[in-house]
Order: C-alpha cells, then structure tokens, then sequence
C-alpha cells in the first residue's frame, strides 16, 4: 500500500522552493497538500495575494499533488489526526517564531499517531514575503 504524506502549506505565490519541495514529498508517496484557506493564512501572516480558491486549482494541477484539502488553521493537527498520514513534509526553515509553534503541534500530532516528520532543505534566496516586497519596489 502506498504510504501517504501530508504537505502543509499556503502557496500564496508559486515559486521554485514550492515545487522542491512537492518534488521531496512526492518521494515519500502519495502527497495530499494542506491548502491553508484565506483566513488562516491572515491569522498568522497577512491576507493573501491569491484567493484559496484560485490557489486550490493551481496547486491540484501540479502532478506531485494527488489531493488538495482545505486547512482551516495555522495548526494542523486536526487534518493530520483526520488523514493519519504515514509522514509530514516540510522546510527545515520552520525553528523560530510563529512557524515554531505550528512544528510543536505537528511533532506532537505525529507521536499520537505514529507518523514522522521529515524535514527537507529550505530553498535559498527565494520567499513570497521577498516576491512581495520587490514587487513593491517596482
């Protein structure tokens, strides 16, 4: 049986990080993508550029992505009981702040269930908060 791994995330701006990323998880298995809606992204960060409807269908067209489901808070743990996925994927760029908090509640998810977090090299020198700013600059 194909093993399952469930990838988090906001995808307000695709970039190439996105996609590496994708690209790590789909080698694990079946990736089934956490889409956080609007207002769960702006709980934490700011509203998005790109409505969740708008980036549900570019996220779901991407071929490492097997299911998108909505992720209605910045904590995942709910989907994660919900799915009892075999592994969570994420960037190792989530050890400080708010970001820190969501990798506690997701560690501590996965030890209820028996799942494993794998980490996965963040992607240098792109970001959507930079996309953002030198569009800004324009």
């Amino acid at each position: 049986m194909e093993k399952t791994v469930y990838v988090g995330m906001a995808a307000d701006i695709i970039h190439k990080g996105h996609i590496n990323l994708l690209n790590e998880a789909s080698k694990y298995g079946k990736v089934i993508v956490g889409l956080l809606t609007d207002e769960a992204i702006e709980s934490y960060k700011r509203k998005p550029i790109i409505n969740y409807e708008n980036r549900s269908i570019v996220i779901s067209s991407l071929r490492q992505v097997h299911k998108v489901i909505q992720q209605e808070s910045k904590y995942w743990g709910n989907n994660i009981k919900l799915l009892q996925p075999d592994y969570v994927v994420h960037g190792d760029d989530w050890n400080v702040g708010v970001m820190n908090d969501i990798k506690k509640d997701v560690v501590k998810t996965l030890s209820e269930i028996g799942g494993e977090l794998i980490e996965v090299p963040y992607t240098p020198g792109i970001s959507t908060t930079e996309i953002i700013g030198k569009i800004k600059l324009v």
